[in-house]
């Protein structure tokens, strides 16, 4: 136990230091935490915590998609909902075929494993992408758009992991039978979700204490993951549509300002936290892999998943042009470039079962691609945004919400 709240403490240390410096050095906090991950790795003193599925996706994913939603607007979402739905769907499943057909024909790799690596990797993790945009001071319609649209695309990429390894495992089913799983797993993430966050929320009406409510919101957060996966439905859904009731309904509720400070400052704090855990781990991982033996495949990866993302874009988009959806260029190259890859994608990865053939492979490789997306798109996300006109006057600090 004492080993264990040492190794808390020195996460906690070296994040503050990290968030110093990186503010100082105008760096990307992700970009530092990942770097000091591998430079720990080789000090006598390291960080032991294991990355794993469990730690990820139950542990830390369920907190960082419940806060994302908790901020986002319900009138802003439901005008853009049309557009990143078609991006979380349609956009995700062209940048999942191209990258499985790439890996397949240009790599080698089976089926199986080309199309789990396919819709593992398409996804937009909003750890990543959310984590960027507070740094860079994004506002407006864009962060509305790549928030959105990263989150419902962690919710369906999930979805579809889970469609496609069972298929890649030998399991069967036809395609009315595969579109009533999806359908249900969806459909059925969400109502878990909202049903958790209402009920909770009505014993949260009845008290006036801060410290009450923030553990209420908490419970809401793992409560409705735990409720759906419980139910085999979509978590990661389920956690979005929560925080996205949570949010609103707090919001026009008639609550004293010190008490929704509370709550906000709760939220950021652990988002603060939960984040400096995922890229110190991230980091730490990438320096134990060896990626020599497969330079090839990781380049091929590379080139796919950035055509797929770019056909998930552009194209989908381009359905809007015409009409008061429109994306403007600017704001498609954003949502191209700023699609980093994250915990979500090596969560996945990291569910893969021993007995699946290409497992050490596909996780080498997808680590790989984080990595990629970490420093060659974080580093350079900024001066794009910049470039683009997309930035504010005043730059938020890491992780600050602002209003």
């Amino acid at each position: 136990m004492r080993q264990e709240l040492l190794q808390i403490g020195l996460v906690l240390f070296v994040a503050a230091l990290v968030a110093m410096a990186t503010r100082r050095l105008r760096m990307p906090y992700t970009v530092g935490l990942v770097l000091a991950g591998i430079g720990l790795a080789f000090l006598p003193v390291h960080v032991d915590f294991k990355l794993s599925n469990q730690l990820i996706y139950s542990v830390f994913l369920p907190p960082l998609v419940f806060e994302a939603a908790l901020y986002m607007r319900w009138p802003e979402f439901k005008r853009d909902l049309p557009v990143v739905a078609v991006l979380a769907s349609v956009g995700l499943g062209i940048a999942a075929l191209v990258t499985a057909a790439g890996m397949h024909f240009g790599v080698g790799w089976s089926w199986g494993a080309a199309a789990v690596f396919g819709v593992l990797i398409a996804a937009t993790d909003p750890v990543s992408v959310i984590a960027t945009f507070k740094e860079a001071g994004v506002h407006g319609r864009l962060r509305g758009l790549v928030e959105a649209e990263s989150l419902l695309n962690d919710g369906t990429a999930a979805v579809a992991f889970t469609v496609a390894l069972r298929l890649a495992l030998g399991g069967h089913g036809d395609v009315l039978q595969v579109a009533g799983s999806l359908v249900a797993t969806i459909g059925g993430g969400i109502v878990c979700g909202a049903v958790a966050a209402f009920a909770l929320l009505l014993l949260a009406g009845r008290t006036h204490d801060h410290l009450v409510e923030i553990t209420f919101s908490t419970l809401t957060a793992y409560g409705s993951f735990m409720l759906a996966e419980h139910w085999h439905f979509s978590g990661v859904l389920a956690a979005l549509s929560a925080g996205l009731v949570t949010g609103n309904f707090r919001r026009s509720a008639p609550q004293a300002a010190d008490r929704r400070a509370a709550v906000q400052a709760f939220w950021e704090y652990a988002g603060f936290v939960i984040n400096s855990f995922v890229f110190l781990l991230i980091g730490s991982r990438e320096a134990q892999l060896h990626f020599g033996p497969l330079l090839g495949a990781v380049g091929a990866a590379i080139l796919f998943v950035t055509l797929g993302r770019a056909l998930a874009i552009y194209p989908p988009c381009a359905l809007f042009a015409r009409s008061r959806l429109r994306v403007e260029r600017a704001h498609q190259h954003v949502l191209f470039w700023g699609g980093l890859r994250g915990a979500l994608a090596l969560a996945l990865a990291l569910e893969l079962p021993a007995r699946f053939a290409a497992r050490d492979s596909v996780i080498t490789v997808a680590f790989a691609v984080v990595a990629f997306s970490i420093f060659v798109q974080g580093l350079t996300m900024t001066p794009l945004l910049r470039r683009l006109g997309q930035l504010d006057e005043a730059p938020l600090a890491p992780f600050d919400r602002g209003a």
